[in-house]
């Protein structure tokens, strides 16, 4: 094999885009993250201008956390239960209207503070309501064997988003003022909402399971239960929690380098390794031990992650953080494709709900650790303990979840029973 053909080899797997659902849902995902990652930077911008607070700022992530559990699972039973593309639809207008009226409190005289927390409330409640039904609806717009590709595509098209959202409400909340960020949030909302009116109709195959206590309950026993999907979720929590070094950024800028102008360089650093491995992600499709790819890249984050905290300068730092993100996103897809190869139709949108507790817990505790450690044994000890302590605590789950790290798609029961229910049914057109 050439150089050339192995380059080819390595490229993202674009035949998903082929399929005209799946590329409503990739357009629509990548101005959703977009307009969304816009407003990320406003809010708390706007919190700390108008109240000159640092715990007013981190108080919107308390106002945000109840409306992303409560409503992320109840969101995840009603996409078992209703249309998921008129679901998408309604909770697309509603967090529209919500972004209307953060951007008319924002171009008043004065704004007020009170109005911020309770919307941004409401926009973590329809969000979190909207994204099950958006990751459940996913699998069914592409083949079987093309939910690898679509799982990189999807990843793709929410790290741009991801990676621009904040450079661009940084440049707008300097030069052009805060409302008008929210008008660009309301601009990709609705772009995106009318690419899932655009969208084709899927109706359940079965019988539903009407949203309630009970049904969330019978989605989180049969997540338990399966110690593939477990050891995808307890994994990714354990990286999160023990090796996320955000929280600690400002302080790696200013106290250790003394260079706090490359604090946007520290903050996108992962995303931009994240970016590089999903365009390079075309391997993937060759590997069909998930688990352990989901292991190794994990541990893979870790070590990235404690091997910056020991480099003497910061571009080095840099480049080790945009390793760290290409791991995190090598595990994102593969636990991604495990995800979509297996749960059951009529699961899906709750383990989709079920999938937003693990987003949410992690990165939430990851943040308190890295700031107790940080201010009891300094910046780099934080950083460096966490990387390690995510190598570790990956490995003792896959030690004890064995079933997990020996999960084959070729041959794992539920992947092999959700690609003949697949096949039967054969909806996927161009």
């Amino acid at each position: 094999m050439t150089w050339r053909e192995r380059l080819r080899a390595l490229r993202i797997d674009t035949s998903p885009l082929r399929y005209r659902d799946f590329r409503l849902l990739f357009v629509a995902g990548t101005v959703f993250y977009l307009g969304g990652m816009v407003s990320y930077v406003a809010i708390p911008y706007q919190i700390y201008t108008l109240t000159g607070s640092n715990f007013a700022v981190g108080a919107i992530g308390l106002v945000e956390l109840v409306p992303l559990v409560v409503f992320g699972l109840y969101g995840g039973a009603l996409a078992d239960h209703v249309d998921r593309r008129k679901l998408l639809i309604l909770t697309g207008v509603a967090q529209a209207a919500v972004t209307v009226a953060l951007a008319l409190n924002a171009f008043r005289d004065d704004p007020d503070v009170w109005v911020v927390f309770v919307l941004a409330g409401l926009l973590a409640a329809t969000s979190s309501l909207q994204r099950p039904s958006r990751e459940a609806l996913m699998p069914r717009t592409v083949p079987h064997d093309k939910l690898m590709a679509g799982q990189g595509l999807t990843s793709l098209g929410m790290q741009i988003g991801v990676l621009g959202g904040p450079l661009i409400g940084g440049l707008m909340v300097a030069y052009v003022g805060i409302g008008w960020c929210f008008v660009v949030d309301v601009t990709g909302l609705a772009i995106a909402t009318l690419m899932y009116v655009a969208m084709r109709p899927y109706p359940h195959r079965a019988e539903t399971t009407p949203p309630s206590l009970a049904g969330i309950g019978e989605g989180l026993r049969y997540a338990f239960r399966r110690r593939d999907l477990l050891g995808t979720y307890l994994v990714d929590i354990a990286a999160m929690m023990l090796a996320m070094p955000v929280v600690v950024f400002p302080a790696l800028a200013e106290q250790v380098f003394g260079q706090p102008q490359l604090l946007g360089l520290l903050y996108s650093a992962e995303t931009v390794g994240a970016l590089i491995a999903t365009a390079l992600s075309g391997w993937t499709a060759r590997v069909h031990h998930h688990g352990r790819a989901i292991v190794i890249a994990a541990m893979a984050y870790g070590a990235c992650v404690g091997v910056a905290g020991l480099m003497p300068n910061i571009w080095l730092v840099l480049l080790f953080f945009m390793l760290s993100g290409s791991a995190d996103m090598i595990s994102g897809i593969f636990r991604g494709t495990v995800w979509n190869q297996t749960i059951p139709e009529n699961m899906r949108g709750r383990l989709a709900g079920i999938e937003m507790l693990s987003y949410s817990v992690g990165p939430l505790a990851g943040q308190v650790r890295a700031g107790i450690t940080a201010d009891v044994w300094g910046v780099r000890a934080s950083i460096v303990s966490g990387g390690f302590a995510c190598v570790a605590g990956v490995a003792m789950t896959a030690a004890w979840l064995h079933d997990f790290w020996s999960y084959d798609d070729r041959t794992d029961v539920h992947a092999v029973a959700e690609r003949e229910a697949r096949a039967q049914f054969g909806e996927v057109s161009d």
